[in-house]
């Protein structure tokens, strides 16, 4: 039997600047965003060719937009909202924390679906670009709440070697953070970018978008059984998380994004002049 490991005590300020904090969480969301649209950069150029590089470049702009929005705001909905109502001006304070994946997840198929209308692209085939790279970004959230030492998990069993005791929290619990950095990060990152490789799996419009939810979902749900509620919410119907009732649509929606990919036509390359 090993002993408990204990949280190493990281410093939540990446950066200090006179009165400017720059913090490993907005750093996280900064380091994300930039390595996403340099990877959907050169995704959407295989074949078949879904999107210009500028068209890229300013999507980033829109999915920006997408992920702080929808995440405050579905923060705000599906966990808080009568505390948020009741203060409507703490919604602006999102450097207290509370972002919700679910919500930023909605707010990027919304910028998605305005963007790839106004520009007439194909929003299956950009959607399984994007989403591709979705997972990178998950997985340096996660890293990002270890350094904060937030969303701890469960208390783990005496026999578990990593059990970790983190300050000012009973008992030795789960590095649940670092579960989800694996399994929704560098595992789920790993599928993506494997599949995507393939033209026969980029032909297949809505698959790789339905890979990643559906995946998501799975990971998600089962790396919740180690990690500890909310306080203020606990355990809710049949003993499920709220993180695992969100995901229950995410799988469904998944699950018929792979079905129709089989079954709509496969996907053409733009006729693109200038890039």
């Amino acid at each position: 039997m090993f002993g408990p490991l204990h949280y190493p005590h990281f410093d939540p300020v990446m950066l200090q600047l006179g009165p400017l904090a720059i913090r490993w969480y907005a750093m996280a969301y900064i380091t994300a965003l930039v390595a996403g649209w340099l990877l959907v950069r050169r995704l959407v150029k295989k074949e078949p060719v879904v999107a210009t590089k500028l068209q890229v470049d300013d999507f980033l702009t829109w999915a920006t937009l997408g992920v702080v929005i929808g995440g405050r705001l579905g923060y705000v909905l599906f966990y808080q909202p009568a505390l948020y109502f009741s203060h409507p001006l703490m919604i602006l304070q999102v450097w207290h924390g509370g972002m919700s994946f679910h919500g930023g997840a909605l707010g990027v198929i919304l910028a998605l679906i305005l963007f790839t209308r106004k520009y007439h692209l194909s929003f299956l085939g950009f959607s399984d670009r994007v989403t591709t790279v979705v997972p990178l970004g998950l997985g340096l959230g996660r890293l990002a709440n270890f350094i904060n030492g937030e969303l701890v998990g469960r208390v783990a069993p005496d026999w578990l070697p990593w059990r970790m005791i983190y300050p000012d929290v009973i008992g030795a619990r789960h590095p649940s953070e670092l579960y989800e950095f694996f399994l929704e990060g560098v595992v789920l990152f790993t599928i993506m970018i494997l599949l995507s490789r393939k033209q026969s799996v980029r032909e297949k419009a809505g698959f790789l978008s339905g890979v990643f939810l559906l995946g998501y979902a799975v990971m998600r749900s089962f790396c919740e059984l180690f990690r500890e509620p909310d306080s203020f919410m606990g355990f809710l119907t049949f003993g499920l998380t709220m993180g695992q009732i969100l995901c229950i649509p995410m799988a469904i929606a998944g699950g018929y994004f792979i079905w129709q990919s089989y079954r709509l036509p496969k996907l053409k390359s733009l006729v693109i002049e200038n890039d």
